[in-house]
């Protein structure tokens, strides 16, 4: 019986976004290429979902999670703006079970 339950709860655990780190929440998304005022430190892959939890893990936990992703790795390089370049979805057996984000890392002035 305990070992139903920890897989219940391990299941349960996959279905929600990654959490956004306290430094990450000063990382803002950028719309479009920013100015001359922004330094780029890098390219960031992220994502949410696997095969198995991204049954129950709704789209738009998914995305979320995705976005959080690159977010606490965008401030843990420094930078404060974020660039979304790719979104790609992964499908298992016609269902979407993964979201692998990539992202462009700036440290802007503003």
């Amino acid at each position: 019986m305990r070992l139903i339950l920890l897989m219940a709860l391990i299941t349960l655990s996959g279905c929600a976004a990654t959490e956004l780190r306290p430094d990450a929440q000063r990382v803002r998304l950028l719309t479009s290429p920013p100015n001359s005022d922004c330094k780029q430190l890098g390219d960031v892959t992220g994502g949410q979902g696997n095969f198995f939890t991204g049954y129950y893990t709704s789209n738009s936990n998914l995305q979320a999670g995705a976005i959080n992703d690159l977010k606490n790795q965008a401030a843990a390089m420094g930078g404060n703006a974020l660039l979304i370049l790719s979104n790609t979805p992964g499908l298992y057996g016609g269902t979407q079970t993964t979201l692998t984000a990539t992202g462009a890392v700036f440290a802007c002035k503003n």
